[in-house]
């Protein structure tokens, strides 16, 4: 009989998957008082008044209760006959179990054949919220539950707003999926669905089925709707299949399929577009990916990421759960890996699918590092880092490379509660073997060889202080660093997988101003730097304040790295939790020529609750590949009453004096439903004929979602914070 129990109460769960937000509106049922300890089969029964007839019927009045393992049946009369095992019980009767509450107008029960018959009853599930009504609820060990004239609704009783009403719902033993016959959806009293037959999961495992469809609107696509579903294919693996219905554009299939093994674990995705109606072109339109991890062997690790697209507009047109309209390449890497305590060792293949007009990438095929550390006598550290590549290009115009890299490095290294040192010495050995290069000058074969000393060290001091009237710690840090790197002339190497880096305070410490290693700036200069601490009493941060700049002793003489003063520009960075709601950060570049901001981003937010968030971001940059950016951007979400909520993000740039996206969502929200309006508008960033980016033309969208608490929706206004083209973030940082 719990078996059956527990396929009635899957039934309900599944429907009744509801929201934090639903807690406010439902009261849960007090839980059953029982002793456990009667065996299966057993019953107790308590009653006012008893009349026993030759140890054979019993017949029960006043008050009575008859308790079973796990469940309690009140009722005002019962009838137990021991010939037949069974029990009649009627006159305000309730059932309840660890899940579910049920008042009836009769039960019968017959404790060996494990059946269970009740009439006109009203139920309401123990742990969620979720009620109705049904005719007849029947149960048997041989056909299962059935369920006669049946409703069901997550709104609370007298305002339901919407329900189920079916005739009939039948669960089998040992069956994944129940059975539910003419079926009629209500809204507000009024039926807006009929479906003659339809099935449903009724236990947590994944099922083959069709998933909630997805639509919306936009200037693209025009109205779009897409209906997935959902082939469990076996236990480790299934895939999900989402005919997307586009008016302005045709008909896209969207694919997914998923494995999963004890070491291994992946994803295939395909999407197809025939005949793009917007396009004009009869040319096939796809976008395809598959991402791999797994582990071959103890310590070894594979991984793969490949992915590729028919034109550069996909994305922009069509858009994509994995890639942006801001993105310009697609990854295309294959890669195997091994880790102990002392060596690890990382071999790449690494390739990308270029979108639009943009300079080609360098392959490197492949990339191989090894690293290896061992502890030395008297504190002392060896390090050796190594690298083998080849970097190739799609264009045969550009010069490709074979680089060979080898860095050993002898450390001492000294950390303390109150500090920490290090000193480094290391030997940077680079040998480059170019070709396809003439017409250039750059050399066939170069040997680099270079030395680099390293002197770091930091101190903390502590000290008691008041800070807003409160008792706090406050930190004093100084650090310094001296780096010293020799030079040699590099204009015969190319540049591979090198560009140039900006530095923000923690930057300052780097050492090096470039990715990559083809260029390896000479130094000799010393980095200064301070940070100050305030600690509340619980060891929280709630100030934090850095600031630094590097000391050139020499003039650099590689071209590519060279300094118009003795010294960089002074990096700032602050963080400040005001309050228990506002939070404050900001970093900060002024140039030691000019005395200028270069570089900036200030971003204040205020947090009351996960709902209630506002904050309000600015970010500049003197000088990006010959533009200047300076953008401001406000992001919210506000409750405007109990049911409705309101979310919107606004991003303006200042030097071009318009508006580079709007988005704003309004929702309202009930204990049972809800409605979710979007209306956004941001760049389109479309690549014209010759494969450049505009940044004129604009996209408008509108999206609408209907969502039924308790029928697989889960709705809160933050939500709507994620999408959107930027989404909503903590502070970010400059790089």
């Amino acid at each position: 009989m719990q078996k059956k129990r527990s396929s009635f109460w899957c039934f309900f769960a599944l429907l009744s998957a509801s929201s934090a937000a639903q807690e406010l509106c439902f009261a849960p049922i007090p839980p059953i008082n029982t002793t456990n300890d009667l065996l299966p089969g057993q019953i107790r029964v308590k009653a006012q008044h008893t009349e026993i007839q030759q140890d054979t019927r019993a017949q029960f009045s006043g008050k009575v209760e008859i308790e079973s393992a796990g469940a309690m049946i009140k009722a005002n009369e019962a009838k137990v006959d021991r010939n037949s095992q069974a029990l009649n019980a009627s006159g305000q009767v309730t059932y309840q179990d660890l899940q579910i509450k049920v008042s009836s107008e009769s039960v019968y029960l017959n404790t060996s054949t494990n059946a269970l018959q009740m009439t006109e009853t009203e139920y309401q599930l123990a742990s969620m919220n979720g009620r109705g009504k049904a005719q007849k609820i029947e149960l048997s060990q041989e056909a299962g539950i059935a369920l006669n004239e049946v409703s069901f609704s997550t709104c609370p009783e007298g305002q339901e707003d919407w329900r189920i009403q079916a005739s009939n719902i039948n669960l089998s033993p040992d069956q994944l999926r129940g059975e539910v016959s003419h079926a009629r959806f209500y809204l507000k009293g009024v039926p807006v669905l009929y479906l003659p037959y339809f099935s449903f999961p009724v236990t947590d495992a994944r099922q083959s089925g069709l998933l909630y469809p997805v639509i919306s609107s936009s200037t693209s696509t025009g109205l779009s709707y897409a209906q997935p579903y959902y082939w469990n294919i076996a236990e480790n693996m299934d895939a999900t299949f989402a005919p997307r219905m586009m008016t302005d554009r045709g008909v896209q299939l969207q694919s997914e399929f998923r494995y999963l093994t004890e070491a291994h674990a992946g994803q295939l995705d395909f999407e197809y577009l025939g005949n793009d109606r917007a396009t004009g072109s009869s040319e096939d339109r796809y976008f395809y990916r598959f991402v791999h991890q797994g582990q071959i062997f103890e310590n070894w690790q594979i991984n793969a990421e490949y992915n590729g697209l028919s034109d550069s507009n996909y994305i922009v047109d069509l858009g994509s759960e994995y890639y942006n309209r801001a993105d310009t390449h697609l990854y295309q890497t294959l890669g195997l890996s091994y880790y102990d305590d002392q060596l690890d060792f990382n071999l790449q293949f690494r390739d990308f699918e270029i979108l639009g007009e943009h300079a080609n990438s360098y392959r490197a095929l492949p990339e191989m590092k090894l690293n290896y550390e061992k502890p030395l006598a008297y504190g002392f550290e060896f390090d050796l880092a190594s690298e083998l590549a080849y970097f190739d290009n799609n264009s045969d115009l550009s010069p490709k490379a074979t680089r060979l890299h080898l860095a050993p490095t002898l450390r001492y290294p000294y950390q303390t509660t109150w500090g920490e040192f290090l000193a480094e010495t290391t030997l940077l050995q680079t040998y480059y073997r170019q070709d396809n290069i003439e017409n250039t000058n750059l050399s066939e074969k170069v040997s680099r060889t270079l030395g680099q000393t390293r002197i770091y060290g930091a101190l903390a001091f502590e000290r008691d202080a008041s800070w807003l009237q409160k008792n706090t710690v406050q930190t004093l840090e100084p650090k310094f660093q001296y780096l010293y790197t020799s030079f040699k002339d590099q204009t015969d190497i190319g540049l591979y997988d090198t560009t140039r880096l900006f530095s923000d305070f923690e930057g300052l410490f780097r050492g090096q101003k470039f990715t990559g290693i083809d260029r390896i700036s000479d130094k000799n200069q010393l980095t200064l730097g301070l940070t100050t601490r305030i600690l509340d009493e619980h060891n929280r941060e709630q100030f934090a304040l850095s600031f630094g700049q590097i000391f050139y002793l020499q003039d650099n003489r590689l071209a590519a790295a060279l300094e118009q003063n003795d010294r960089s520009a002074l990096a700032a960075e602050l963080d400040w939790q005001i309050g228990s709601k506002w939070y404050a950060h900001t970093e900060t570049q002024i140039s030691s020529v000019t005395d200028k901001v270069e570089r900036s981003s200030i971003s204040l937010e205020y947090t009351s609750s996960k709902d209630r968030v506002m904050q309000i971001n600015h970010r500049y940059v003197r000088e990006l590949s010959g533009e200047e950016i300076n953008q401001v951007g406000i992001t919210a979400s506000w409750p405007i009453s109990n049911n409705w909520h309101w979310v919107g993000r606004w991003y303006h740039d200042v030097t071009k004096r318009r508006t580079v996206e709007s988005y704003t969502g309004l929702q309202y929200e009930s204990c049972c439903w809800a409605l979710r309006i979007v209306a956004q508008r941001h760049l389109s960033n479309r690549y014209d004929i010759d494969g450049l980016q505009s940044t004129n033309e604009f996209e408008s969208g509108v999206a609408l979602q209907f969502i039924l608490k308790g029928m697989g929706g889960n709705s809160t206004g933050r939500d709507m914070l994620s999408d959107g083209l930027f989404g909503y973030r903590r502070p970010y940082l400059l790089n």
